[in-house]
C-alpha cells in the first residue's frame, strides 16, 4: 500500500526542470581565477617583504667575516659557523662588560616574569569587577583607565623618574617592574572587561543565587573560561616588555640593563671591527623569546582577540 501511495503521488511540474538544470547552489569557482591570482599574489609579495630581512639576518649570522666581506648578502653560507652566536651570547662587549647578552637575558627574565604576572592579575580582577559588579564610581574609574591607555609614554618619563627616585626604586629592576605593571594595566583591563562582558550573564546570576561571592565567582567560574584572553594578555605583555628599550635605558643602570639595551650597545659599538654576523646573531637571540611564545599560542591569541572585541 505504501508503494502504491508513492506511485500515485502527483509529480510536480518543476521536477523535469530540476532534473535538467542539475544541482542547486553557487557555481564552483575556478582555482586559477583572476581573483585568486590577485589574492595569493598579493599575500606572497607581502610575505616575502617581511621574510626577506629575516632570511638575510639568519644567513649573515651563520657566515664568517671573510665571507661577509665578499658582499653578497643574499647568498647562503658556504661554510656554516655558529661562532657568531656563541660570541653574541657570552663574549660580545656591551659597554664596559664583555660577557655578551647572557646577563641582559636574565635581567629581562627578572623584569618580564613579575611584570606580566602582576599586570595580568590586577587587570583581570579590574575587568571582572567592571563587567559584572556595578560599584559606585565604576564608570569614572574605567574612563581614567582608558585615558591612561592612550597617554604617550614620553609624557610620563620625567614624572616617573622623580617618583621612583623619591621612593628609592630608581635604577633598580623592581622600579622597572612597577613601571611596566602600571603601564600595562589600562589596555589589559579593557581587554578583560570586554571578554567578561561577552560571557552569558546567566552564569553570573546563577552563581549569585547559589551564594557565591566576588572571589568565588572569579576563581571558580570566570578564570576557567578565560584561557583565550589570558593568552592574549600574556603575548601582549611579554612582547611589549621584552622588546622595550625606552623604559629599560631610562629607569635602570648599566649592571641591570635588559637585553634590548645591551643589544643596542653591541650593534652601535664603534670600537674595533664591525662584526655584522655577531650583530645579526645578537638580534635574533633578543627576538627569540616573544617569537617562540607567539608561535606556541598563536591560535588562542586570535580566539581571545575576537572574543574580547564583542562588547564595548
Amino acid at each position: 500500500m505504501a508503494d502504491a501511495a508513492v506511485l500515485e503521488r502527483p509529480i510536480s511540474a518543476e521536477a523535469p526542470a530540476r532534473a535538467v538544470s542539475g544541482p542547486y547552489g553557487p557555481k564552483p569557482r575556478r582555482a586559477l581565477s583572476a581573483r585568486n591570482i590577485m589574492l595569493y599574489g598579493t599575500l606572497i609579495v607581502v610575505a616575502l617583504y617581511y621574510l626577506l630581512p629575516l632570511y638575510v639576518m639568519v644567513v649573515t649570522s651563520l657566515k664568517g667575516m671573510p665571507e661577509i666581506r665578499v658582499g653578497n648578502i643574499f647568498s647562503p653560507p658556504l661554510e656554516i659557523t655558529f661562532e657568531p652566536w656563541v660570541k653574541a651570547w657570552s663574549q660580545a662587549c656591551t659597554g664596559l662588560n664583555c660577557d655578551g647578552l647572557s646577563r641582559g637575558f636574565w635581567n629581562s627574565v627578572r623584569i618580564t616574569v613579575p611584570s606580566v604576572v602582576l599586570s595580568i592579575a590586577i587587570a583581570s580582577i579590574n575587568g571582572y569587577a567592571l563587567a559584572n559588579w556595578r560599584f559606585k564610581g565604576a564608570d569614572i574609574f574605567f574612563t581614567i583607565l582608558i585615558i591612561g591607555a592612550f597617554i604617550p609614554y614620553q609624557v610620563m618619563l620625567y614624572p616617573i623618574v622623580i617618583i621612583l627616585r623619591e621612593i628609592g626604586l630608581y635604577g633598580t629592576l623592581t622600579g622597572l617592574v612597577v613601571v611596566h605593571t602600571i603601564f600595562g594595566m589600562p589596555i589589559l583591563t579593557l581587554l578583560f572587561r570586554n571578554y567578561f562582558a561577552s560571557i552569558p550573564e546567566e552564569l553570573f546570576k546563577a552563581a549569585r543565587v547559589d551564594g557565591a561571592g566576588f572571589w568565588g565567582i572569579y576563581l571558580k567560574i570566570m578564570l576557567p573560561m578565560s584561557l583565550p584572553i589570558f593568552v592574549v594578555a600574556i603575548i601582549l605583555q611579554v612582547t611589549g616588555i621584552w622588546n622595550d628599550f625606552l623604559f629599560g635605558v631610562v629607569y635602570t643602570r648599566p649592571d641591570v640593563y635588559p637585553m634590548t639595551v645591551q643589544l643596542n650597545n653591541i650593534v652601535n659599538s664603534v670600537q674595533g671591527v664591525k662584526e655584522y654576523n655577531v650583530n645579526m646573531a645578537a638580534t635574533l637571540l633578543t627576538g627569540l623569546v616573544p617569537l617562540v611564545i607567539y608561535f606556541i599560542s598563536g591560535k588562542l591569541f586570535v580566539r581571545g582577540i575576537a572574543a574580547g572585541a564583542v562588547k564595548g
